[in-house]
């Protein structure tokens, strides 16, 4: 066990980023080359053991915490990496990409400052990897079933892993050139590595998982065409199908000069970035060299944004969000143990804030407009303070920003529209517009039985721990499909929701 007295004598201490100028410089990961075992192993020490550890309740994969905390405290990390990965099949990921609701969650943060539970995690994995833990783990036998997974984000991969190991033959159906989904294009190289990415999916292939890349299942106007499956030939071929697409359909936003040139999707210019990294182009089409950015929406997507554009070199960066500023402390209506709106700073708002002097955040604004020079590009953005429940705009408070760039990281309304994926399947969209399903993933109006709907497809957009979560369990509903039983985990339902006030909701509750 921990130190019974740790959480009292030893104060809370994150693992520190590497200093602004040095990461601002490279693209590596903000805390690359740290030496960490040491810190880790104390700040465990601070976990209480707690009799109900309400951590595993703010985790929807319901990570064994204390457990591998006590592991790491002692630093006995074989034992610590087996049982992180009991629960997580990618806890390199969770541990670089999750805002750990986890550390909300925990008890000590009723009084005090909670475990560096993420930090423990990252340490963890990063340190069996170091040690050679990371070997494949083998199915005991073949059920001669076939599995296809459409999509290769965590969802996909989750689930495929889960299925692999349990004796089907899986496929993972990819329509990008690489696989990964958002973790290998969405997510830029200085909060993970593309290499933890790669090593993963080497382990999966030696455990039998096989990838096909560049096929678009569906098509992309719902047409045979180059890259292009057919969604129901597919579903005949296989004994199952799990679709773990994601949630692509971008928000836009609808003001005057949207169509000048500069304006993108953010997704659109993180891609680009990360073709870069992965050796495709030599520079981004899309770039924030010498040019005022502006990016519109102030979640994580934006704060990726922001910390590529200063690595490329932007003269300044503003991010907008229309919510208010969060208070430092919870509110009654988001009592511990759950996850709380307050002010935070991510490393991309560390960054900015170092070489600018201010948080790059402008708070209850909204875009009005678009002001463009003679050759048709943006050249600055208009904007407003709304009021914060209606949002409405707020007389006299106009103003004027420069902009040579502007990212629109407005988030996504469930799976993409265009294509035949939805039609082939026969696929039904919920009151949300994601892919319908049951509590036990399986798929609303599918045209035959079999067809599964994993991560933010049938979600919508969410966290990586919840996307892991969801592949894990709906591998489990294919388990039983296909075999009548299984001994596979099943973390969490369709329908559950993160922690609230009143429970873990469902779609009933709202």
């Amino acid at each position: 066990m921990t130190d019974p007295f740790g959480f009292l004598r030893i104060p809370r201490e994150p693992v520190p980023a590497r200093p602004v100028e040095e990461r601002l410089g490279d693209w590596r990961e903000v805390h690359a080359g740290q030496a960490l075992l040491p810190l880790v192993s104390r700040q465990a020490d601070r976990c209480m053991d707690c009799g109900i550890p309400f951590c595993h309740t703010g985790c929807p994969l319901g990570n064994l915490i204390p457990e591998w905390n006590a592991y790491a405290a002692h630093a006995d990390w074989r034992a610590a990496y087996e049982r992180l990965h009991a629960t997580n099949n990618f806890p390199e990921a969770t541990g670089r990409l999750c805002p750990a609701p986890c550390e909300d969650a925990c008890v000590l943060t009723i009084n005090a400052d909670p475990v560096t539970i993420k930090n423990v995690e990252q340490t963890i994995v990063d340190e069996g990897l170091r040690r050679g833990y990371m070997t494949p783990s083998l199915p005991e036998r073949h059920s001669g079933r076939t599995v296809a997974v459409i999509g290769s984000g965590p969802a996909g991969l989750a689930a495929a892993q889960q299925l692999t190991r349990a004796g089907h033959a899986v496929t993972v159906h990819e329509r990008a050139d690489r696989i990964g989904g958002l973790l290998r294009y969405g997510i830029p190289e200085f909060k993970m590595e593309k290499a933890h990415l790669d090593r993963r999916i080497e382990q999966m292939r030696a455990e039998g998982t096989e990838f096909v890349t560049g096929q678009d299942v569906g098509g992309a106007d719902g047409t045979a065409g180059a890259g292009a499956a057919d969604a129901a030939a597919l579903r005949c071929r296989c004994d199952a199908v799990v679709v773990a697409v994601g949630a692509g359909e971008r928000r836009e936003l609808p003001v005057p000069g949207r169509e000048l040139h500069g304006i993108h999707q953010a997704m659109d210019y993180l891609t680009c970035a990360n073709r870069v990294r992965e050796g495709d182009w030599a520079e981004p089409p899309i770039t924030a060299e010498g040019r005022h950015v502006v990016i519109v929406g102030g979640g994580d997507t934006g704060s990726d944004c922001m910390g590529t554009a200063l690595r490329q070199g932007a003269i300044s960066v503003v991010q907008l969000d229309i919510n208010p500023e969060p208070g430092p402390e919870r509110t009654d209506e988001e009592p511990w143990p759950v996850y709380p709106k307050t002010y935070r700073i991510s490393h991309a708002h560390d960054e900015a804030r170092g070489r600018e002097g201010r948080d790059p955040r402008l708070f209850a604004c909204a875009t009005l407009r678009f002001d463009g020079d003679a050759s048709g590009r943006v050249r600055a953005l208009h904007l407003t303070a709304v009021e914060p429940v209606g949002r409405s705009p707020l007389a006299g408070t106009e103003r004027v920003l420069p902009a040579g760039l502007v990212l629109l990281a407005l988030g996504f309304s469930g799976p993409e529209r265009a294509g035949g994926l939805r039609e082939q399947l026969g696929l039904e969209l919920d009151e949300r517009g994601n892919f319908a399903r049951d509590a036990g993933f399986a798929a609303c109006g599918g045209r035959a039985p079999g067809v599964f709907v994993a991560g933010d497809a049938g979600r919508g957009q969410s966290l990586v721990v919840w996307a892991i979560a969801e592949g894990r369990a709906a591998a489990a509903a294919v388990d039983r499909y296909l075999t009548g039983s299984t001994c596979l985990p099943a973390p969490v339902a369709a329908h559950d929701r993160p922690m609230t006030a009143l429970g873990r909701m469902r779609y009933g509750d709202f």
